[in-house]
């Protein structure tokens, strides 16, 4: 789901080192701003398809785990420098994102990406679209032709089709579909397109013992049936 400055990134490796191997709290970081993979709730609680599914991860690993938000930006980052000990994010495993950080196995297959407009006669390919900041959907639409046009957070990006400051946005379709379905003006445009590897949780590169154990509870949820069922649940993606 979701072009990097990696040079920025490195610097904070070594910062992150320290806290690789303390594990009696997993600080688990999201956006919660990313419906209906990850959000906050009316109670103020972090909820979605992501809550859920690392509330079990953690349960089946034994790990005493607590939710952190972080803005998407810098949301790697923060985690090289320690601020927290994963990303369960709807983040899509790259090659770029995987020089900097490690990934566990996924845990649901790419999603596929839709473009979502206030007519179906938009240009995809030469007209104004608009993405969320750094996300392999910003990287696909600036190698497109099309003029690209990034914001902050998942909002900014549909308020941009509404006002006309972009001809369309593109971002998961599992995030755009219940937006197309809510607002009459609004609809989903074009074919879908595939990016990414799927999605998995990123951990420190020194944390490899964690990562096995979130590898091995992601498996025993694939090998059960349960992964399917909540990703059923939630709509985010095609099922393993």
């Amino acid at each position: 789901m979701k072009k990097l400055i990696l040079g920025a990134l490195a610097l904070s490796i070594t910062a992150g080192a320290a806290y690789a191997g303390s594990h009696s709290v997993v600080r688990m970081g999201t956006e919660g701003a990313y419906p209906p993979w990850n959000f906050i709730n009316d109670a103020g609680e972090v909820d979605g398809f992501e809550r859920e599914l690392g509330d079990e991860l953690c349960k089946r690993a034994e790990l005493n785990c607590e939710w952190v938000t972080n803005e998407w930006d810098s949301i790697i980052p923060n985690l090289t420098s320690g601020n927290y000990d994963t990303i369960i994010a709807g983040m899509s495993i790259t090659a770029e994102r995987d020089e900097v950080i490690d990934f566990t196995q996924a845990y649901t297959p790419a999603d596929p990406s839709n473009y979502l407009a206030a007519s179906d006669d938009v240009d995809l390919m030469g007209g104004v679209i608009a993405a969320q900041t750094g996300t392999i959907q910003a990287g696909y639409v600036a190698e497109s032709g099309a003029m690209l046009v990034e914001f902050a957070t998942p909002d900014e990006t549909i308020a941009a089709v509404q006002n006309g400051e972009a001809d369309a946005v593109l971002a998961d379709a599992s995030f755009l579909a219940p937006i197309a379905e809510q607002n009459g003006d609004l609809m989903i445009v074009g074919d879908p397109v595939a990016l990414g590897g799927g999605v998995g949780m990123g951990v420190r590169e020194s944390d490899a013992e964690l990562k096995a154990k979130f590898d091995a509870a992601i498996q025993s949820m694939k090998d059960d049936g349960s992964l399917n069922a909540l990703i059923a649940k939630w709509e985010v993606s095609t099922q393993w």
